[in-house]
């Protein structure tokens, strides 16, 4: 596994320097705080610390407290190392193709009220497009491999759900145990992807809705109103979701 290197600046130095602005001038949730706290506070003092001693030889050392926040890069920086090590493992000899799946900013606070819900719906929808598609002889005619990573968080702290996707360059035929070889450029247009994607992320989403599996509380406390979860899917519907591949 390749070592960890300390970098010159941490995520903790920014928030430590401009948090507080970026607090000011942006409209958080309570989780946001939470999570920017801890990050700040992790591993210093205000943690309180621990003695760690070697089985060996003995030999002390202080050192302060974790967070164990899951979005703190200090406490998941070796399990991120780790994680990255072991999907390297499962490398195919192929190109592979990079997917980010994307969801309406109008499903955030939805989202965040039923994230088990809602994360299942996106990567099953998201997983299920890429393999209809790819096992139809139009595009592909097989089945490829999948490695999918969620992101809730846009890269100004908001909430942004996607799914990061790996796609192998090519999959087997289910008919013949053949593997199928892809173009060089990815073999299913953006927009099929994003028109499918959209269907069957809104499809679940209604079954979901059906089956009360959906907490609506808060600000989405209206949507119990049939009518306007309907409203709802119709904006969601007539938008052009957005899908990236490269």
């Amino acid at each position: 596994m390749k070592a960890y290197c300390k970098p010159k600046y941490e995520v903790a130095d920014i928030m430590n320097l401009y948090g507080q602005d970026f607090k000011n001038s942006n409209k958080l949730h309570s989780f946001n705080h939470k999570v920017m706290g801890a990050i700040q506070t992790c591993r210093t003092s205000v943690l309180g610390g621990h003695v760690d001693k070697c089985t060996n030889c003995n030999h002390k050392r202080s050192a302060y407290n974790s967070c164990r926040n899951r979005h703190c890069p200090k406490c998941q920086g070796m399990n991120q190392l780790k994680w990255v090590d072991n999907r390297s493992m499962d490398l195919l000899p192929v190109n592979y193709f990079h997917l980010v799946f994307t969801i309406p900013h109008e499903l955030n606070r939805l989202c965040l009220i039923n994230r088990k819900v809602l994360y299942t719906i996106l990567f099953k929808a998201a997983a299920e497009t890429v393999t209809m598609l790819a096992q139809d002889k139009k595009h592909l005619g097989a089945t490829p491999g999948i490695t999918s990573v969620l992101h809730t968080w846009g890269q100004n702290l908001m909430e942004h759900p996607h799914v990061h996707m790996i796609v192998t360059g090519g999959g087997i035929n289910q008919q013949t145990g053949q593997w199928m070889k892809s173009r060089k450029k990815f073999f299913i247009p953006v927009k099929v992807l994003s028109r499918v994607f959209r269907g069957k992320f809104l499809s679940k989403l209604k079954d979901a809705y059906k089956d009360d599996q959906l907490l609506l509380v808060g600000r989405i406390a209206e949507l119990k109103n049939t009518h306007r979860f309907e409203a709802l899917l119709n904006t969601l519907y007539k938008k052009q979701w957005v899908v990236y591949a490269k």
